[in-house]
């Protein structure tokens, strides 16, 4: 005998997910940047985002923060100074 009842499932949402770098942030959200970057750097961007299947914003946020990794403890908290200084006046 088959059951007539269906499994009842949440509705879906429409639109795609948020996708931001913490849970529930939107990425629209985000401030906006223009950056010129030579032709060569600008396509290795662009194949990196493809190849890692990433977007491009995502594969800028890691780079920068590998790059403060490397810097010296005193830049890297002169960094975060300012950084905090500049998002408390937002």
């Amino acid at each position: 005998m088959v059951s007539s009842k269906r499994s009842v499932k949440a509705p879906r949402r429409i639109g795609r997910p948020p996708a931001g770098a913490r849970a529930g942030e939107r990425v629209k959200d985000y401030p906006q940047l223009s950056v010129r970057l030579p032709a060569e750097i600008r396509a290795k961007l662009q194949a990196l985002s493809r190849v890692a299947q990433r977007p491009q914003w995502r594969i800028i946020t890691e780079a920068i923060d590998c790059y403060l990794r490397d810097r010296p403890d005193a830049e890297r908290r002169l960094v975060d100074k300012i950084a905090g200084r500049v998002r408390k006046h937002r």
